[in-house]
């Protein structure tokens, strides 16, 4: 979305949206890793049998293209291409019986997998 900034028109990324419940168990986990410093960092990558592939893991590098949005407590971070991968994504967590863990809904995916 461009931004009008003087005689410059910068543009914004967005990415990723991460739920309460998400980011209350990020947070948890960044927590129990007792080491500062560390963000999210989510990722698209080639490859799967849907053709993408998505990568959650704790980083604590920065690179100056990485697109940066905070939840709360807890920073995400994704290099520029897989955050326009993920605009209108949402990352959400559950934790029951018929379903545990983190679940990525991408409406711009066109087609997934179950594995």
């Amino acid at each position: 979305m461009p931004l009008s900034g003087g005689s410059e028109i910068c543009y914004t990324i967005s990415m990723i949206v991460l739920t309460d419940k998400a980011t209350t168990k990020v947070a948890q986990l960044l927590t129990e890793e007792e080491e500062s410093g560390l963000f999210l960092r989510v990722g698209v990558r080639a490859g799967g049998c849907a053709g993408f592939s998505y990568e959650m893991f704790f980083d604590s590098a920065l690179d100056d293209s990485d697109v940066q949005q905070t939840y709360g407590s807890v920073k995400v971070v994704a290099d520029s291409v897989s955050a326009g991968l993920l605009d209108g994504a949402s990352l959400d967590y559950h934790d029951g019986l018929g379903e545990s863990g983190f679940k990525i809904t991408n409406q711009k995916a066109q087609k997934s997998c179950g594995c």
